[in-house]
């Protein structure tokens, strides 16, 4: 097994135009997210892994996020056992929110974190 510390950042590294990918369940989703992230709930992860190799394709780097950062910590795991550039958000979306970064809803109304 290896022994490598997880890749990880704080949510002021994450880019503006970086690729979010939530692994949160619908409900959580539903309540606020990050603008233009990728959901795919870490319950479906396996079989929507297609979709996650499609979105970093050329390269790109995967910011897995969750609520606070356990979920995300296996799926950032998973994506690096799997040769994929990923780097699990510390703090997920309850720092992403306490640090003022925008939070948003599909229908406009106010978003929170779940």
């Amino acid at each position: 097994m290896n022994s490598a510390p997880l890749p990880a950042v704080d949510v002021a590294a994450v880019p503006s135009d970086g690729l979010v990918l939530d692994v949160r369940e619908d409900d959580e989703w539903a309540a606020g997210h990050v603008e233009g992230a990728l959901h795919v709930p870490m319950s479906d992860f396996v079989a929507r892994f297609g979709e996650v190799t499609e979105a970093v394709a050329g390269g790109r780097t995967a910011y897995v996020m969750c609520r606070v950062g356990g979920r995300s910590a296996q799926v950032t795991q998973y994506l690096v056992q799997q040769g994929i550039d990923a780097v699990n958000v510390e703090g997920g979306m309850l720092a992403w929110d306490g640090a003022g970064r925008p939070v948003v809803t599909d229908n406009g109304g106010p978003a929170f974190v779940l």
